[in-house]
């Protein structure tokens, strides 16, 4: 054999184990290079920080580009619809609150189901919600809240984000269950329904752990309850509304979906990569705080939650006479 054969031979052996990678890398790669994570809220909401700390994760895993794209409008519908009506390449996915179970009830015109028009991925973690009043209320636990309440129907008056938001429906069965009449007063988003409480505008509201619990440890205000069906282990010391009122329960979580019809593969290796994040330290520690819960636990336990919260949601909506939009 001719040394320049020899060598051309020796080439070739040795680039093809770097083709070999080179190719395995190529079919490795996310297939959209920047993908968009539409989040149906303003900017500065609670959902931004784990919906962030996801993106970046994801942008070092699957070698794309993950961008965080706040899209608000219509009580998270627009957004939502949005990604729903999206290419399932996996160039878009949907992170959003427990909110897109009261969607399809309460959003009549975007014709938007969930269960129907988005593939779920996985519910991200659990974010209690508390009934929060002001330092100095008159109020100082859930007995003599509800003993005022029953004593004088129609005074108390509560807070929201909003006609329909998930704190209002907090409100309205708590109303419901407790056997009392309150007044609910909705604000443009519920940092405003916050501030409400501190002027006295308001007495109580409904609010996200994330959003009411820097109040709480800095002394400005108190937790009456917390709506998880059992104490949260973050704040024992604060009791399960469910102890004084049977029944009641608001699950708040945040949870991602994508379009329907994403490829199989691309969908497997998503939630894989999800599943991956349940121990993520730097999103554990940002959400403890907090005292949101890192789930993680894939689209067969947020298909689940939906088909039991969408039903239960309707129910209150209807029995507390919410108007449906359009």
């Amino acid at each position: 054999m001719h040394r320049r054969q020899a060598l051309g031979l020796a080439g070739a052996a040795l680039a093809a184990p770097l083709l070999a990678t080179g190719a395995a890398r190529a079919q490795d790669a996310w297939p959209i290079r920047q993908v968009r994570v539409v989040i149906p809220f303003a900017a500065g909401g609670p959902q931004d920080i784990p919906a962030r700390i996801i993106a970046e994760r994801l942008s070092r895993t699957l070698g794309a580009t993950f961008i965080v794209e706040n899209r608000p409008g219509v009580g998270g519908g627009l957004g939502a619809q949005m990604v729903a009506n999206s290419a399932p390449d996996g160039g878009t996915l949907l992170f959003i609150s427990s909110s897109v179970a009261i969607l399809p009830t309460l959003q009549k015109q975007l014709n938007f189901d969930p269960r129907r028009d988005l593939a779920p991925l996985t519910v991200v973690c659990d974010v209690p919600a508390g009934l929060m009043v002001r330092i100095d209320s008159r109020f100082d636990s859930l007995a003599s809240l509800l003993a005022e309440a029953k004593a004088n129907p129609g005074k108390l008056t509560y807070g929201s984000g909003g006609v329909g938001s998930a704190n209002h429906l907090a409100g309205a069965q708590f109303a419901a269950l407790a056997g009392i009449e309150t007044v609910h007063v909705p604000y443009r988003g519920i940092s405003q329904a916050v501030n409400a409480i501190y002027t006295g505008e308001i007495d109580y509201i409904f609010g996200s752990s994330v959003e009411v619990l820097a109040h709480y440890r800095q002394g400005r205000a108190r937790l009456l309850g917390m709506t998880m069906p059992q104490r949260v282990p973050a704040v024992p010391e604060i009791p399960a509304i469910a102890e004084q009122v049977p029944g009641f329960t608001a699950p708040n979580w945040f949870a991602m979906f994508a379009p329907k019809g994403m490829p199989a593969p691309l969908m497997q290796r998503l939630v894989a990569e999800l599943k991956a994040m349940h121990n993520d330290e730097v999103l554990v520690s940002r959400l403890g705080p907090a005292a949101a819960i890192v789930r993680m636990d894939g689209p067969e336990a947020l298909a689940a939650q939906l088909a039991a919260e969408i039903p239960r949601w309707e129910g209150v909506i209807r029995s507390a006479g919410i108007n449906p939009q359009g």
